[in-house]
């Protein structure tokens, strides 16, 4: 079911049991008359397009900001031609905004944002670009989004019980929240995850934010270590071939347990206050070997299918071995390890894949963290140049950001015209990237936005993240689905319809209380057309349509009668309706 039809379903239970005394019949009316989709993506503006954008030919060599995007753009222009496609016209300027805010930095843009852009000069996106990685403040939003990205990846979103679980979650943001913010060489980031020990907690003494990756990935062995490190920075499966050969690829059990090894030196221990973890301690030891008898060439054991014992020793999974001593004066092997890392082949390519599908909602590989001659690639002429570029640059993430944002697959429209609506990756086909896929906005992006709509944001970053790792418990619970897993998205269901619909944080934004949003909209002395407009602006990054206007009128929401009330019905629809909720 649709987030349309569920909130549909949702309005009459809405209208018997009165859950909010401001879902008026009016705001109910004109979330009809809307129909949850009239403020579907573009439906207010949309033109059909018979044409897409012109191609450009020929090879590009240089290595450029510009000839990299310019090759970007002609490797997908060509997977358009063989597929006997053509893109989607070009997004507004408006509608691009509105994207880059929600995926570089993590929330929407403001009206005054958005009226900044439309009055850059020259290259307006390239500029806004400038602004968003470098500029002080811009930055640090930057740093704080892709902190909250790379915290969910490395430890999980906000456990339910905190004091029980190894990781501090702190520790690990303000250690992301630092790279980022000081951009930090990617390959130095990874270098020090994979090598990291010290205290996980910031103020304990030994203090390393970059422990909180493995504390809590050593049990049974470091297989959760073993099989995260080499999906997350290599974008291989390794954990199927603990036990047996991979029957789809050409990954044995040997290198699963090569690649083990190099975390035989690795411990945590506990610091507890009674029944909780107050800080875990990530540390190397010697490694006398499985049986304790031979540390000079420090020896794991793994058994057959039929049986049989075997020796594993640090190999990594090109067949490069290192000293196999287990001690650690001798030979550190994590440090060894997150060398052998950085340096293969892999390591830019995962990357790569990774931030594109950020982006653009599906890499160039599915899953995106399987990555080999098992998973043909969709471009992979393109995704081989990009993770040889980005080496080449320095692993310098801002730079990899700004060629996908800067192309030309990211600045369509995701309006589907002609015949590229057969470009549907969800289908399970490989992505032409010929418009931009529709996605859902992450919780955290939800919760930015309205904190920045209600005013919550600035003051202490950690308290602010203690703040919204404590609305995220609310949300997960009522998100889970039957798996017991994280839903962050929003797919749908009642309940998440209901908590849109009723949850504190829509009760916020829609608040007259004086000093609120609407109150000091009320207030400002402007006419009621123009209120409206900036709620819009709000929202959705754009002006409400004579159609948008219409649908009011009919449900009643006019500047005569209470006009606090009309705004905060309309607040309420705008808030529930699928083009707030979706990156477009």
């Amino acid at each position: 079911m649709s987030l349309a039809q569920c909130a549909a379903t949702s309005c009459s239970a809405v209208r018997s049991t009165q859950m909010r005394w401001w879902q008026t019949a009016s705001s109910l009316a004109f979330a009809a008359a809307l129909g949850w989709g009239l403020l579907a993506p573009h439906a207010a503006q949309a033109k059909e397009a018979q044409e897409g954008p012109a191609s450009s030919t020929g090879s590009v060599t240089g290595s450029t900001e510009a000839d990299i995007i310019a090759f970007i753009n002609a490797q997908i222009q060509q997977g358009w031609k063989e597929g006997g496609i053509k893109g989607s016209p070009k997004a507004s300027d408006l509608e691009w905004c509105r994207r880059v805010y929600l995926d570089v930095i993590g929330r929407v843009p403001t009206p005054e944002e958005l009226k900044e852009f439309t009055q850059l000069s020259g290259d307006r996106k390239s500029k806004l670009m400038d602004k968003l990685l470098e500029s002080d403040g811009y930055d640090r939003e930057y740093a704080r989004n892709f902190m909250t990205v790379w915290t969910n990846l490395l430890i999980g979103r906000p456990p339910a019980r905190p004091d029980r679980e190894p990781t501090n979650r702190e520790g690990m943001q303000q250690y992301l929240r630092v790279a980022f913010l000081k951009n930090m060489p990617y390959d130095k980031m990874v270098i020090e995850l994979v090598s990291a020990t010290g205290t996980t907690k910031p103020g304990q003494e030994g203090y390393n934010g970059a422990a909180n990756f493995l504390v809590g990935k050593l049990k049974e062995g470091a297989s959760e270590a073993t099989s995260r490190t080499a999906r997350y920075f290599l974008g291989m499966q390794v954990q199927c071939t603990q036990c047996h050969n991979h029957p789809f690829n050409d990954w044995k059990q040997d290198q699963y347990w090569g690649m083990n090894a190099f975390f035989k030196q690795t411990a945590m221990r506990e610091q507890r206050q009674g029944a909780s973890i107050d800080y875990s301690e990530l540390e190397n030891h010697d490694f006398r070997g499985d049986d304790g008898s031979t540390p000079e060439k420090a020896e794991t054991y793994y058994e057959l299918r039929n049986g049989q014992m075997q020796v594993a020793y640090p190999k990594f999974v090109d067949g490069t071995t290192i000293d196999p001593s287990g001690y650690v004066n001798k030979v550190d092997r994590r440090a060894e390890l997150a060398k052998l890392i950085v340096k293969h082949e892999n390591f830019g390519k995962a990357i790569v894949n990774r931030m594109w599908a950020h982006f653009l909602g599906y890499g160039f590989t599915k899953p995106i963290d399987d990555i080999g001659p098992h998973n043909q690639a969709s471009h992979p002429e393109l995704f081989d140049r990009l993770g040889k570029e980005f080496a080449n640059n320095g692993h310098d993430l801002r730079k990899l950001i700004r060629w996908v944002t800067l192309s030309e697959p990211y600045a369509l429209s995701s309006k589907v015209v002609g015949k590229n609506s057969k470009d549907d990756p969800s289908l399970g086909e490989k992505p032409k990237f010929s418009h931009f896929y529709l996605r859902q906005m992450q919780a955290e992006q939800l919760y930015e936005s309205l904190a920045v709509l209600t005013q919550k944001k600035g003051g202490d970053p950690a308290e602010h993240e203690r703040t919204k790792a404590a609305w995220m418990q609310q949300f997960t619970v009522t998100f889970g689905n039957d798996e017991g897993d994280d839903a962050t998205t929003f797919n749908g269901t009642i309940p998440q319809a209901l908590m849109l619909m009723n949850g504190e944080m829509v009760k916020t934004a829609t608040s007259v209380e004086p000093g609120s949003f609407l109150n000091n909209l009320a207030n400002n002395g402007q006419q009621f057309g123009n209120n409206v407009e900036y709620m819009y602006l709000s929202l959705l990054a754009r002006k409400p349509s004579g159609g948008d206007f219409g649908a009011m009128a009919q449900a009643g929401l006019t500047a005569r009668g209470d006009v606090l009330t009309a705004y905060q019905d309309i607040m309420w629809a705008l808030l529930n309706c699928n083009e707030f909720i979706f990156i477009h």
